[in-house]
């Protein structure tokens, strides 16, 4: 094994490993993950009522009237509009799952100290006043959503760790043994379920005395600016996307790893996104996560799809060959531990290079594109991962044509970069099977 080989086993991949592991990290992960179906549900009727199409828009108005686009985006709001608190929920659930204490009591506990940490009053302006007053009682929905995500985050992690240090040293009422677990559960969550709501009462209290009026807004300041430009800078994407597939190049799945702590950031960033074109406004955004799932990643992480068609039509080894006829069904849908696993590019000194240096590449052109307004921007529509190229780009970026043909030029790109370390490969490969065929 030469000294590449002994770096990323002895150094990068022991200390990769124990980031995969770490507990807070694969629930936020997984708990975001939880709002990723309702998204793509919302997203499908986003895609309706805002289709390319020449007159579609007078066609749905006359057939259903004028209100027609409000009433086709009631499912819009209902989905994206409440992501953070699908995502408490979630995030609590995962990490209590994860301490082996009541999941489901935690989950509903986090999300209690969510709202009671969010701002119910609204301003309202009454007829021939000056001044507007606080009304309270109504649920602000856009702290519901992407607005309120870092919150949500923070405050799941947070009371999941209150309740199970209080269960787990058994501070709770315990009822008899004949009575059914249910019940049994609900009175366990009383005390630490008092205790966290208490605290983050009594944190309300404080904050609203302060200039900054609510735990939404100290995170917004002190949390979510800085990490929003930093996954929102090309530097900053980059590193991302260097870790990504640094850390595949381990055999560790970076995208999870590294998705645990951006998905927020890239998440918001869509929906600030989605919003924008909604109103018909200028998408303010280029780094989402349709931009790395759609865009960079055509095949999977290290858009390898590329390398497969280097397989299928210019391999000279069978195994090559093989491989490229196995991996073109799952890279076509951006799945390729096939060829991450198989080929292999892990801990492959020579398919590593590519493997990295690729989508930096695209990265870098993909955003010249978006920035200098030649290709359009990510629309926030929630297009799955699992959509294949071509389709993908042009529904990532709201039917414009110019998304689809970002993909055949990153595709293009992707082909040029593989291409002579594939010819290494595969030649040693060729070269292995004739030896093995002569002895």
């Amino acid at each position: 094994m030469g000294k590449f080989g002994q770096f990323f086993e002895g150094k990068f991949m022991a200390t990769a490993a124990k980031i995969a592991g770490q507990r807070h990290l694969q629930a936020l992960r997984d708990g975001i993950i939880l709002t990723m179906p309702l998204i793509i549900i919302g997203s499908v009727f986003l895609i309706l009522g805002f289709l390319p199409i020449p007159g579609y828009a007078d066609f749905m108005a006359k057939t259903f009237g004028d209100q027609w686009l409000t009433k086709m985006l009631y499912p819009v709001g209902a989905t994206f509009d409440i992501m953070a608190l699908i995502a408490s929920f979630g995030i609590a659930y995962r990490l209590a799952e994860k301490y082996a204490v009541d999941a489901l009591t935690a989950g509903a506990i986090s999300v209690a100290t969510f709202l009671l940490a969010t701002p119910y009053q609204v301003p309202f302006l009454a007829d021939g006043a000056t001044e507007a007053i606080m009304v309270g009682g109504a649920i602000p929905s856009a702290l519901m959503g992407s607005k309120g995500l870092f919150v949500a985050m923070l405050l799941a992690i947070f009371s999941t760790e209150i309740y199970r240090i209080i269960v787990q040293k058994k501070i709770v009422i315990t009822m008899p043994d004949g009575v059914p677990p249910a019940v049994s559960k609900s009175f366990i969550a009383l005390i630490p379920g008092f205790i966290i709501i208490t605290i983050v009462w009594i944190l309300r209290l404080i904050v609203e005395n302060t200039s900054f009026e609510s735990l939404h807004n100290i995170v917004g300041e002190l949390l979510g600016k800085p990490l929003g430009v930093l996954g929102g800078s090309l530097i900053g994407s980059l590193v991302a996307v260097i870790l990504i597939q640094l850390l595949w190049s381990c055999g560790l799945h970076g995208a999870s790893i590294v998705g645990g702590v951006m998905a927020p950031i890239w998440l918001t960033s869509m929906d600030q996104n989605r919003l924008a074109y909604q109103a018909g406004d200028a998408l303010p955004n280029i780094f989402t996560q349709q931009f790395f799932d759609i865009f960079i990643y055509v095949g999977g992480s290290g858009a390898t799809l590329s390398l497969v068609f280097c397989m299928l039509f210019l391999a000279k080894s069978q195994q090559m060959k093989q491989l490229g006829r196995l991996s073109i069904g799952p890279g076509l849908f951006n799945i390729n531990e096939p060829v991450t696993f198989g080929m292999p590019i892990v801990m492959n000194p020579i398919l590593v290079i590519p493997f990295i240096l690729t989508p930096i590449v695209i990265t870098i052109v993909t955003y010249i594109g978006m920035s200098t307004g030649l290709v359009a921007r990510p629309a926030g529509i929630a297009v799955p991962w699992t959509m294949p190229p071509i389709i993908g780009g042009y529904l990532a970026a709201g039917g414009k044509i110019s998304g689809l043909f970002m993909q055949l030029i990153n595709m293009i790109i992707a082909f040029c970069i593989y291409y002579p370390f594939f010819r290494i490969w595969d030649k040693q490969k060729f070269t292995e099977e004739n030896q093995t065929t002569s002895s």
